[in-house]
């Protein structure tokens, strides 16, 4: 299994083979989800005692695995939160496979650590953080709001000696993984009702409501850029205030939105993420990277480092190295997974970058007009960084769901329905710069009747 034979070269040129050619589909195929049953007929046995042969196995793959899953590429991909990620980075996605070094620490990995700094320090900068921030690549935002919150309560315990049930505030918008970060560290998380947005007017009206106990329980706020549902930003700079003022530490989630960063139409919303102890984004969701990957930054890296550095004999000769990852998540071994976004960033330039967000922007702006226009639409929030919400008038749910399914089966895009205000609705969120006001023209042609 570990020479370098004949066959092993014909598996190559197979695998290159396709990759070369999904690169180049465009756009690529919608596809969709099949049922176990289905697959199970169709691939066959795959696993067995003797084994059936890379290229059998790469062709089950291409004609039944792929094919049952939905591009998260394609332009008219407008759920939950896409991804585009570009040629670039796909490509070097495959270099750093072939690579087979582990980036935990500066000894195993140093040329691809410094790399993915040097992306990181873009993101950091964006952000206004100081020349003495940092932080580490992760899987994805679930794990980036972890680690940032296990840094918080380390450094709350360690400033004050409170070692009570913590407490961290959260905005009405915040993800879910927020809730579950809570439960992983057995922590309360408090939620203010209001929003999204959370508003200054909120904060400290439900900071003024919590008792002597529990406010001496609270050790972070956590803040939203770009509210998954909504796209809707926290008044950050009131965040920013009420951590300075209690003594918190204050996260920003921006796995989706922080994206926005980079756009200088925008940028302003984002006033007061400078600010943060810590803030997350994903580069697989609007950023143009390839799964899996989310930046963790921190404005004093050593918080993080004084949280997360595992200790053991074996560890031993790692400890002194120049910037070792594993110091700043939940995590000891790891992938180089910021390599492709590095890569793809130092190809085309951090200007190419800001175009391209901009593009998409331009576009959840012109879906708004076109929905506004529609006859049979109303439009009910947004465009919010870019994403839009709306309704199909008269619809109830199972004619969302009818519609939606319906569209996805005849390849002609991907729109799942969600909720606003408690009512069933549509969402577009529009990441791909090759998505086009065509496109969406498209979708909401079928909503003609």
């Amino acid at each position: 299994m570990h020479t370098f034979t004949d066959e092993t070269a014909a598996i190559a040129e197979a695998s290159i083979q396709y990759a070369l050619n999904r690169v180049r589909m465009n756009p690529p195929p919608l596809d969709g989800p099949l049922d176990a049953a289905t697959l199970r007929e169709r691939a066959g046995q795959t696993i067995t005692k003797d084994g059936i042969g890379g290229l059998k196995a790469l062709k089950i793959f291409e004609e039944v695995f792929g094919p049952a899953c939905i591009s998260g590429d394609h332009p008219r991909y407008l759920s939950f939160i896409p991804a585009a990620p570009t040629e670039a980075s796909i490509l070097f996605d495959l270099v750093v496979g072939a690579s087979s070094f582990c980036a935990n620490s500066w000894m195993e990995g140093a040329g691809a650590i410094y790399a993915e700094n040097e992306a990181l320090r873009w993101l950091a900068d964006i952000a206004g953080f100081p020349a003495t921030s940092g932080g580490v690549f992760v899987s994805g935002g679930t794990a980036g709001n972890l680690s940032a919150l296990v840094a918080a309560r380390s450094a709350f315990r360690y400033r004050t000696g409170n070692q009570h049930r913590g407490a961290i505030l959260a905005s009405g918008g915040a993800h879910a993984s927020i809730a579950q970060a809570g439960y992983v560290m057995d922590v309360d998380v408090l939620a203010i009702p209001d929003g999204p947005p959370l508003t200054r007017t909120a904060l400290d009206g439900f900071i003024n409501t919590l008792s002597a106990k529990d406010r001496e329980r609270v050790f972070a706020v956590v803040g939203t850029s770009g509210t998954t549902n909504l796209g809707m930003i926290d008044d950050l700079t009131a965040i920013a205030d009420a951590c300075e003022r209690e003594g918190w530490w204050m996260h920003v989630d921006g796995a989706y939105g922080a994206a926005g960063l980079a756009a200088p139409s925008v940028r302003a919303l984002f006033n007061g993420i400078e600010r943060a102890d810590s803030y997350i984004v994903d580069p697989h969701k609007w950023l143009f990277a390839p799964f899996d990957c989310c930046a963790l930054l921190y404005r004093d890296p050593a918080h993080a480092r004084a949280a997360h550095r595992q200790h053991g004999e074996y560890l031993e000769a790692l400890y002194d190295g120049e910037w070792n990852p594993s110091d700043y998540a939940h995590h000891l071994s790891r992938r180089a997974r910021g390599l492709p976004f590095w890569f793809s960033l130092a190809t085309h330039g951090t200007e190419a970058y800001a175009r391209a967000v901009e593009t998409t922007i331009e576009t959840a702006r012109a879906a708004a007009r076109l929905i506004e226009a529609h006859p049979n639409c109303n439009l009910l929030s947004g465009p919010n960084l870019s994403i839009v919400v709306f309704e199909r008038k008269g619809w109830k749910t199972e004619d969302y769901d009818r519609w939606s399914d319906a569209l996805l089966e005849r390849g002609e895009g991907f729109v799942v329905p969600t909720r606003f205000k408690g009512e069933t609705a549509l969402r577009f969120c529009i990441v791909n710069p090759t998505t086009t006001e065509d496109d969406i023209a498209q979708i909401l042609k079928t909503l003609d009747s």
